[in-house]
């Protein structure tokens, strides 16, 4: 493993410079015998691993394809850069559905023809949509979605005596009260309302920020006919729902501090701490986060849609991404296919307890309420069903993600900044990687 996972500076640096074709693998002479190798980013020895090792264990025992399970958190997407520049890519890789066009555009992925996977039509269409490129064709299977919404502490908002938010003034007002009202009762003004991922790290800002924006209507960039887009961020929707979080950070001072430098794994932390009592996420944290704080103490509200639009909601997931350059192309096919059957799917939720790698189940035959007990994932499921939106289908995702994370970012370490100006030059930005990707409307 060692010698696949080590890469010399200049073939990382030839990724960079001479893009897609030299990292696309050329094709190999099949051996149905070959082991599938599968890569997930996931912490090693966490509980998700060991749940995709369960998972890669029902598939042998069924197929007989043996496995060999990869888990790397730290620096995943680099040494899956690095493997790439190696022409020695994994043969399975289960991703973030926004990181599609990156990997489709190095010519890295596989097409999926979704008439001939077994039982595709028992997926939903909304998870197919995730699967699918900039050109319409499908470059992924899809595994797992997930919806975003507010887990709020219970116990705080019954103490400081105010109803479920049901406007964006609501949660404006639940969050002043857990920042200055003493929700833990400690006699200490040492809480706060909001936890914000608010790193420009991995587009984190950006992730945080999307459900805002489409929460209220707006939109980074958005279609404009025969495949071509235009920005939309410095939009009046948009531009109003980044005020908004920027008023929470400046004018209420209501999100926990330091929130612009946190990743995800310091915000769970201020949150399961009681530093802050407000946290828009996934459902991949809530069994943790039961276990850790007592399930009486969150309950799990949609986020109410904004003063000018909504409802909306990032939607996201993973998808199961056949490599290209596999020796073993029907077992990659198999694998996916078994990922994304009922079995599978029940198999990767791992009922109520930590390390599900299957959030909400992309098979619509899976009954979440035989598998699950907690009534909250089907808050996460209506809500996604609902109003989830998944990143726009440009080429490639990722510089749009991690453009408006800096520029977000910016505004809400700056409160001297000016919103309007703000987002008109990150729009000018955005038009730039538009007409760099080359589906920028005239």
């Amino acid at each position: 493993m060692q010698r696949r996972l080590t890469v010399a500076v200049v073939a990382a640096l030839a990724v960079v410079v001479t893009g897609c074709s030299s990292t696309k693998p050329q094709p190999q002479t099949q051996d149905p015998g070959s082991p599938i190798e599968i890569w997930i980013r996931q912490a090693p020895d966490s509980d998700s691993h060991k749940t995709l090792l369960k998972l890669a264990a029902a598939f042998t025992e069924k197929t007989k394809v043996q496995t060999k399970v990869v888990a790397i958190f730290d620096d995943f997407e680099t040494k899956l850069q690095q493997q790439g520049a190696q022409r020695a890519l994994p043969d399975i890789v289960i991703n973030d559905t926004a990181q599609l066009g990156n990997m489709q555009s190095q010519g890295w992925l596989t097409e999926v023809d979704k008439g001939k996977v077994t039982n595709g039509d028992k997926l939903s269409d909304r998870a197919w949509k995730a699967a699918q490129g900039a050109d319409g064709k499908y470059y992924a299977m899809p595994f797992s979605a997930q919806s975003f919404l507010l887990l709020v502490r219970a116990d705080w908002r019954k103490k400081v005596g105010l109803p479920e938010p049901k406007t964006w003034e609501d949660l404006a007002a639940l969050g002043k009260a857990f920042t200055t009202g003493d929700p833990d009762g400690n006699g200490k003004a040492d809480t706060f309302g909001f936890v914000v991922p608010g790193t420009t790290q991995r587009g984190y800002m950006s992730w945080y920020a999307s459900s805002y924006v489409w929460g209220n209507g707006g939109d980074f960039v958005e279609p404009a006919g025969s495949g071509k887009w235009k920005p939309a961020i410095n939009n009046s929707k948009s531009v109003e729902a980044i005020s908004w979080l920027k008023d929470q950070f400046c004018a209420n001072k209501t999100v926990s501090p330091g929130a612009v430098n946190n990743n995800t794994t310091v915000s769970h932390e201020v949150f399961e701490k009681g530093q802050a009592g407000i946290y828009l996420v996934g459902p991949y944290v809530l069994a943790r986060f039961v276990k850790s704080m007592g399930s009486d103490k969150i309950e799990a509200i949609p986020l109410p849609k904004g003063p000018s639009g909504g409802p909306g909601t990032l939607a996201e997931g993973e998808n199961v991404y056949l490599m290209s350059g596999s020796k073993n192309v029907n077992g990659q096919k198999l694998f996916a296919e078994f990922a994304a059957s009922v079995d599978g799917q029940k198999i990767g939720m791992n009922k109520d307890d930590p390390g599900a790698i299957v959030r909400l189940p992309v098979n619509k035959e899976v009954d979440m309420s035989t598998v699950r007990q907690d009534p909250r994932w089907k808050v996460f499921q209506d809500f996604y069903n609902a109003a989830g939106v998944y990143s726009p289908s440009v080429p490639n995702w990722a510089p749009f993600r991690q453009t408006t994370a800096d520029g977000i970012n910016a505004v809400m370490a700056n409160c001297g900044s000016d919103v309007r100006q703000s987002m008109d030059k990150l729009a000018d930005q955005l038009g730039a990687e538009l007409k760099k990707q080359n589906v920028l409307a005239a």
